[in-house]
């Protein structure tokens, strides 16, 4: 597939989405929202790819929004930024609801629709030395609207009031003490260590197990406490017929190492 602002690396069973518009430090625009969606629904489509790892080409993941983007929106009807705004949504949406483990390899500044990014992913791993973080869209009078969902469901609200109110930039150690990423590692040893752990994460555990889990993480939160017993013991029951599971059970039952 042809891209104009990113990079697909199927690298079997690794799929590696790059945003490449470095000259622009990744800045998100129209364009870059619809390839980055067209390719993580090839990625969750394609039978081969266990695990989609997204990070950006030079020297920052995601700077947010273009700024000739900003100033085209800016003149914007509402009926016209509605149809934009969905668009981004869209795009958040599918990477969060992807049945197949992602992780943002964050290299670099992930600010504003760029932090977004990697808040929607299910790992964060960042450069100790290079990755910054934050949400200073109040600093010009607008808001992360849309990102703010989701970073309240990672981090909580009082840290997502710090972030979004404040329009605060944290670096990495900063940004990993209040869980708003996963792992802070060594510049030089990114890359190794984000492959060494999507590698282990999907020949160590079974990838149906992990998308029923975070099918039910999505879900849970839209249930009452009773529908949410409800809703869990089926999927208990569920999980239990799969051949995942039978196949787990009897290789433990034998003692046997068992390669997803």
């Amino acid at each position: 597939m042809n891209y104009l602002n990113i990079k697909l690396k199927i690298k079997d069973p690794f799929a590696e989405i790059v945003l490449n518009r470095p000259d622009k430090k990744n800045a998100l625009n129209d364009l870059l929202i619809k390839e980055l969606t067209e390719a993580f629904l090839y990625c969750s489509k394609n039978h081969n790819t266990k695990v989609i790892i997204l990070t950006g080409e030079g020297n920052a993941f995601c700077s947010g929004a273009d700024l000739e983007y900003l100033q085209r929106i800016s003149n914007f009807s509402l009926e016209e930024n509605r149809e934009d705004s969905n668009k981004l949504l869209r795009l958040y949406s599918v990477i969060y609801e992807i049945k197949k483990p992602t992780i943002a390899m964050v290299n670099g500044p992930a600010l504003a629709g760029g932090c977004g990014l990697a808040s929607v992913c299910d790992f964060i791993i960042a450069s100790k030395e290079y990755a910054k973080f934050g949400y200073p869209e109040v600093k010009i009078g607008f808001i992360p609207a849309i990102v703010m969902i989701f970073l309240i469901k990672r981090v909580g609200e009082g840290i997502t009031k710090e972030l979004v109110l404040s329009g605060k930039i944290i670096d990495a150690s900063e940004a990993k003490s209040i869980n708003l990423i996963n792992y802070c590692i060594e510049n030089e040893k990114l890359y190794d260590y984000t492959y060494e752990f999507a590698e282990k994460l999907i020949t160590e555990n079974s990838l149906l197990a992990m998308g029923l889990c975070k099918d039910m993480i999505i879900n849970l939160g839209n249930l009452y406490f009773k529908q949410a017993l409800e809703y869990a013991a089926n999927m208990n029951a569920v999980a239990r017929m799969t051949e995942d599971c039978k196949k787990g059970i009897k290789a433990f039952l034998e003692k046997q190492k068992i390669k997803w």
